[in-house]
């Protein structure tokens, strides 16, 4: 019995000096500088908008685009939004007419608060900033989707958006 109680003893001792040993091992491998000072450093996020996107040739940029490009770039679009005269609204609203067509005016669509209060038309302009990161281009909006990048994508799909009226705006 004594020998049982001496063997539990010594293994809790054991056990109590390998611990203390790596963590005074590790302090000795990884020493660091006590006397460094850290700074938190703050980031502010920068929201894009019309003033902070460099002015751009208008023409130059919808010149890069076609509208049969823009047709099946449209298509990452299909599943939330309708194109077609008369069509219905899905996800999003429906976008037949959209050029010129004021941010959040369809009366059978519930847009977000930020979409309504930010009251300016779609213009060339506007539907190129909101289409390469809608998150950012009107902070608060409800629409899901990351962006288009490419500014061919993104031109194409401008074009194909001012022909999908029935009185396309002319070009710049």
């Amino acid at each position: 019995m004594f020998y049982e109680f001496q063997k539990i003893i010594t293994s809790i001792v054991i056990v109590i000096i390998v611990v203390f040993g790596i963590a005074k091992l590790s302090n000795l491998i990884f020493e660091t500088d006590k006397n460094v000072v850290a700074y938190k450093v703050e980031v502010v996020e920068k929201t894009a908008n019309e003033e902070d996107v460099q002015p751009i040739d208008m023409a130059a940029f919808l010149a890069v685009g076609t509208v049969e490009h823009g047709k099946k770039v449209f298509k990452k679009c299909a599943a939330c939004h309708s194109i077609n005269e008369g069509g219905k609204n899905k996800i999003g609203p429906a976008l037949w007419s959209v050029m010129l067509r004021n941010s959040g005016e369809l009366s059978d669509y519930k847009y977000s608060k930020s979409l309504i209060e930010y009251n300016k038309k779609w213009t060339f302009g506007e539907l190129n900033g909101f289409l390469l990161k809608p998150a950012t281009w009107i902070k608060g909006n409800k629409m899901g989707f990351a962006g288009l990048k490419d500014e061919k994508d993104r031109a194409s799909v401008i074009l194909y958006l001012n022909e999908s009226s029935n009185q396309p705006i002319p070009l710049p």
